[in-house]
């Protein structure tokens, strides 16, 4: 397993305003003329503050997992749907060829998420909008399938893949084998510090795995988001926010 790791992404917003964002676009880091890697357009790193309205507007042709850490807030949209989203309830928004939504930062302290902007197999498929609650927080010592194509809590119109775990302070986790020979992985630290190929990842890091194999051994207490996209399959790289933002 060969490991890269991943330059931090673009820094938008001001936390003393009540708005910071970090735009990370995989692709920038590993050359090409794809802003993204197959069917993960970009992920943002966002701390909100209570209070704080992210007005309605629109996506076209992006499938977005909202994975909330801490924080409430309250969803609105253009399908009929005002549910909360909170650490243990889920959301993604199959945004297809017309939708809008406003989010809405409750009062129990800052909202700290990653809004994760995945590629559909195609343009202009039906919006839908999906919600599942996971229960518990996090996922303690193993892998948890939040959403994929099939079989998981949160569908994703796309071969891509996204799991969460809980790794304890020196205990080691493996990573699940690849699903298709054209598969390759993203591991965005949320929290703590871990060790991967031989490479030391802190809190916001991000790094690109290529090759099957390989464990995850934490120097902390650390939480993990895995993603994972077949580069062999069909993907719409024109999103409005998932798309391809450098020239072909």
């Amino acid at each position: 397993m060969d490991v890269t790791k991943l330059r931090r992404g673009d820094r938008m917003g001001d936390p003393t305003r009540g708005f910071a964002v970090e735009i990370i676009r995989p692709g920038l880091s590993l050359g090409g003329g794809d802003s993204g890697l197959g069917a993960i357009g970009r992920i943002d790193r966002a701390t909100v503050a209570p209070g704080h309205v992210i007005g309605m507007h629109p996506h076209r042709d992006d499938e977005i997992l909202t994975y909330v850490r801490a924080g409430r807030m309250l969803h609105r949209d253009t399908v009929g749907n005002a549910e909360e989203i909170t650490a243990t309830r889920l959301m993604m928004m199959n945004a297809g060829h017309t939708f809008q939504h406003e989010e809405r930062m409750l009062d129990h302290g800052p909202v700290e998420a990653l809004q994760i902007f995945l590629r559909p197999r195609a343009a202009d498929l039906g919006p839908k909008v999906q919600f599942h609650d996971f229960g518990e927080v996090l996922s303690h010592g193993k892998w948890r399938l939040i959403a994929g194509p099939e079989g998981a809590p949160l569908e994703v119109r796309a071969q891509a893949w996204i799991s969460d775990a809980h790794v304890a302070a020196r205990a080691a986790l493996s990573l699940p084998p690849l699903p298709a020979p054209d598969a390759v992985r993203l591991l965005h630290v949320f929290g703590g510090d871990v060790e991967v190929g031989g490479l030391t990842l802190r809190a916001g890091d991000t790094a690109y795995l290529k090759g099957d194999g390989g464990r995850v051994l934490a120097g902390s207490d650390a939480d993990l988001v895995l993603f994972v996209t077949d580069q062999g399959a069909p993907v719409f790289r024109g999103g409005m926010f998932s798309g391809n933002v450098l020239a072909d």
